[in-house]
């Protein structure tokens, strides 16, 4: 089954090695993996364009959109070393600043690289926590080496349909060296830092800011990156986790840094395509796949695409949500009835609406003068537009959770072409905004409805003015993506950015669900290999490298 040099030819007249459904960048980093692996594979993408939520498409005439993801810091230094996706034209444009909170009366929060420059910052609004910032930021520090550790591996999944004696005992020690790893970080911590470990991954993250800081404005600062892309309040527990993922980022070995990706976040995905293609991987655009192939005796063999072809294969990936793949690709019958109950029952609610911006001129804010008239180190950071209390989170979550978007969605404002100036047309700009909160059925109205999806954006441009006046006369065009267009668009279950939410409930062992974190699925032959499989959600490649190591270890045992 191992083969090496394939010349592929048209999909229907072979049998491939593997098939992965989906041409994200998780699916295109298991096709790479596989095909380095000595497999033949072809990737099955459904829209004209590869990348599924990591996409640069140019939407208004010159102006090229980050459509969903937006930065960088996630991606896995293992994923790019390993496929050498520099080689492969990969760039991150490293911002001067992480994050700007501008305020309306007047005042600012800068924060940056310069330790130096955010305690000036920071002592702004408050003494004490100029002085606690440090400690908050090395404390977060000591847990970067355990995630690093959990994002890098693999769950510790007991399979139990290995046939074989060895497969067992194999299984086993993985198992075993996996958790001797985990006690000799826990041993390296020590007990006091891991007792304040637990806390922060079970914590609402409101009771993290409110232990280490006064100031509202830092507060609300550092708690949104808690919140970003679910549902979820800062008072819910565990909502911790979530800022740990967030934080403990890096780019070209620097933490907490995240980079704009020339070119946009497309970029990432085509040199990742790259890799897999030199390693011989066909990649086919406009090819969805309308159902798996499975035999009656539960062994996959193939897909069934949209117009009737069928692809053979004894082992397909899939790049798509757990949901979509159990729920809509899977034949009814096949699966175990408490298998697809707990998919059914996972979280997939969205809050998020992405809505990208071509203006024709830099959005200036009076409250900060810095680089006037052009690009500040302001305008190359994460803008938090309404974020100035927590209290102003929890009210925009509220509205949510009611049923109407939230009257003054909190808004990650991004200004890619600030850095970048092969998206956008001289004199003129990118923005993304990454708005909260917008439930997927609102109770006042429909998405489907052109004025109330107009009156939500004019909602967030009018929000906007009151920090960067004039933004909303200097838009050229727009293109918004609320969650059911999320689901339709870029195949996202509920609108959810991370194939499903990313709560303590549903991480790990309990990713998909329980008993199947393993990236393996009730159907031999058929694996997970998307954000949600582990660790989650974020352009990391992880989910598709740990999915295409573990094909390839199953593809030796049966080959054997």
């Amino acid at each position: 089954m191992l083969r090496k040099g394939f010349s592929s030819k048209t999909l229907k007249e072979n049998k491939w090695d593997a098939l992965v459904v989906g041409g994200g960048h998780n699916g295109l980093t298991a096709a790479a993996y596989l095909a380095r692996g000595g497999l033949s594979v072809a990737v099955l993408e459904r829209r004209h364009i590869i990348g599924g939520a990591a996409v640069t498409e140019e939407i208004i005439q010159g102006f090229k959109f980050s459509r969903c993801s937006y930065l960088q810091s996630l991606l896995r230094p293992s994923v790019i070393r390993e496929l050498e996706l520099r080689r492969h034209g990969l760039k991150f444009l490293k911002p001067k600043a992480n994050s700007f909170t501008p305020c309306l009366d007047g005042r600012y929060l800068l924060l940056g690289p310069d330790s130096e420059a955010n305690y000036s910052e920071i002592l702004k609004f408050s003494k004490k926590d100029a002085d606690a910032y440090v400690r908050y930021e090395n404390q977060l520090l000591k847990y970067c080496n355990f995630m690093d550790f959990f994002l890098d591996s693999p769950p510790p999944e007991t399979f139990p349909n290995f046939s074989s004696f060895n497969g067992r005992l194999r299984n086993k020690l993985e198992k075993s060296a996996f958790w001797a790893t985990c006690l000799r970080h826990a041993l390296s911590m020590g007990q006091n830092d891991m007792v304040e470990f637990m806390e922060l991954l079970v914590s609402p993250v409101s009771k993290v800011m409110n232990t280490w800081f006064e100031s509202d404005v830092l507060k609300a600062t550092l708690a949104s990156d808690a919140t970003i892309g679910s549902m979820v309040s800062i008072h819910t527990a565990g909502s911790g986790y979530v800022l740990l993922h967030d934080v403990m980022g890096e780019t070209d070995g620097e933490r907490n840094l995240w980079s704009h990706v020339e070119g946009g976040m497309g970029s990432v995905s085509v040199a990742i395509s790259k890799a897999a293609r030199e390693a011989g991987v066909h990649i086919a655009t406009n090819a969805e796949v309308s159902e798996l192939m499975i035999e009656g005796s539960g062994i996959v063999n193939g897909v069934l695409l949209a117009d009737g072809t069928r692809i053979q294969s004894s082992v397909v990936l899939s790049n798509a949500t757990p949901y979509k793949t159990f729920v809509e690709l899977t034949p009814q019958g096949i699966l175990p009835d408490e298998f697809l109950h707990a998919i059914k029952q996972s979280d997939y609610s969205s809050g998020v609406t992405k809505i990208n911006v071509a203006v024709d001129e830099l959005p200036q804010f009076p409250c900060c003068t810095l680089g006037h008239p052009t690009v500040g180190p302001h305008h190359m950071a994460t803008i938090r537009i309404g974020v100035e209390s927590m209290e102003e989170i929890e009210s925009a979550c509220r509205d949510a959770w009611n049923g109407l978007p939230s009257r003054r969605p909190i808004m990650e404002m991004t200004i890619p072409s600030s850095m970048d100036k092969t998206i956008s047309p001289p004199g003129k700009h990118v923005i993304s905004l990454f708005t909260q909160y917008t439930p997927y059925q609102p109770s006042d109205g429909s998405w489907e409805d052109p004025a109330y999806r107009e009156s939500y954006m004019k909602r967030c441009f009018t929000l906007i003015d009151e920090y960067a006046p004039g933004f909303s006369s200097s838009v050229v065009g727009y293109d918004m993506l609320t969650p059911p267009d999320l689901e339709r668009e870029i195949g996202l279950t509920g609108g959810n950015i991370s194939h499903g939410a990313m709560g303590l409930d549903s991480l790990f062992l309990m990713r998909p669900v329980k008993g199947w974190s393993g990236y393996r699925t009730p159907v031999r032959g058929l694996y997970l290999c998307g954000s949600g499989s582990h660790p989650g959600g974020g352009v990391t490649g992880a989910p598709g490298r740990h999915a295409a190591n573990v094909v390839l270890g199953d593809v030796k045992r049966n080959a054997l």
